[in-house]
């Protein structure tokens, strides 16, 4: 397969993962996006991909990034980009600036909620010449239909989408290679174990 997202060629965003927002999910169930969210995480700082977290307004109804999702990553955590309300976040200089700093042209996006705070962003960053996948099961919106809908614009704009599973096995390639084994490691107790 041409073109793959590797750990050495790729960016992790993690937007706007806030218990304010999470709240308002009612298209998936929180309890998986959330444990979703921490295999992205998990998976980022095993493999050293660079790791970009961002919150909106967390002083106000949108809250803090979830906890688990601070105790993965407190490195990241602590370095996240505060927003002061940019729906875009593509649009904010220090986000933008924190992105470009990985050095990298493929983004790696999730966040809450894909019809407001994940739709904008991907389409903007495939629109400046990156390289876009979007993990659906670590999105959520408010329904389903915003839901369908948010994803249905950003294929249409070249966004490619995929699921936690897909994209940690994208980012393998190989189970038995030293990041392979890792990343197997995270799917087998975050995931696997749970079913």
């Amino acid at each position: 397969m041409k073109n793959l997202f590797t750990p050495e060629n790729a960016a992790m965003l993690l937007i706007d993962h806030q218990i304010g927002t999470m709240g308002w999910v009612r298209s998936a169930k929180l309890s998986d996006i959330e444990m979703n969210t921490i295999v992205l995480a998990k998976a980022a700082k095993a493999t050293n991909i660079p790791l970009v977290l961002t919150a909106s307004m967390e002083d106000q109804a949108q809250g803090p990034l979830f906890d688990k999702l601070q105790k993965t990553v407190p490195e990241a955590y602590a370095q996240r980009v505060l927003r002061a309300g940019q729906v875009d976040c593509m649009m904010d200089d220090h986000f933008v600036k924190a992105v470009q700093a990985t050095g990298r042209k493929k983004l790696i996006m999730a966040g809450i909620t894909t019809d407001v705070c994940i739709v904008y962003p991907a389409i903007t960053a495939v629109e400046e010449g990156y390289q876009v996948q979007v993990v659906v099961d670590a999105c959520g919106s408010p329904t389903a239909l915003a839901d369908q809908i948010a994803l249905r614009r950003m294929e249409n704009a070249g966004v490619t989408l995929t699921t936690t599973n897909q994209l940690i096995a994208e980012l393998a390639q190989n189970w038995g290679s030293a990041h392979g084994s890792k990343l197997i490691g995270i799917l087998f107790e975050d995931v696997l174990s749970k079913l």
